[in-house]
């Protein structure tokens, strides 16, 4: 299992908020993960993924491809995907980890 870190920046947008395209992106998000495909979580700056790595690029180009769906003529994502493949590493174990480690 994968974990990614993604941010999806429309440019030229009519506005300063970018809000529309963020809800966009959560449904999209919210279906995938509905089906069983992947765990997310959305942040004041940005998206993390979680599944099979596959399924993350996947997702991730669907959600690219989105804001152009809304009439945008360029986007910038930014990806970081973290693939540990020596055990199963999840958003959550990640943060309990680090939890374990403070509570010291």
């Amino acid at each position: 299992m994968a974990i990614v870190d993604v941010t999806v920046i429309p440019i030229g947008t009519e506005s300063p908020s970018v809000s529309s395209y963020v809800a966009e992106v959560h449904h999209i998000l919210k279906k995938y993960e509905e089906e069983g495909e992947i765990h997310f979580q959305l942040t004041p700056m940005n998206t993390i993924i979680e599944g099979e790595l596959s399924t993350l690029l996947k997702v991730i180009q669907e959600i690219h491809e989105s804001p152009f769906q809304k009439g945008i003529q360029r986007v910038a994502t930014n990806i970081r995907i973290d693939d540990r493949r020596d055990k199963v590493s999840t958003m959550e174990g990640k943060l309990s980890s680090v939890q374990s480690k403070l509570n010291k």
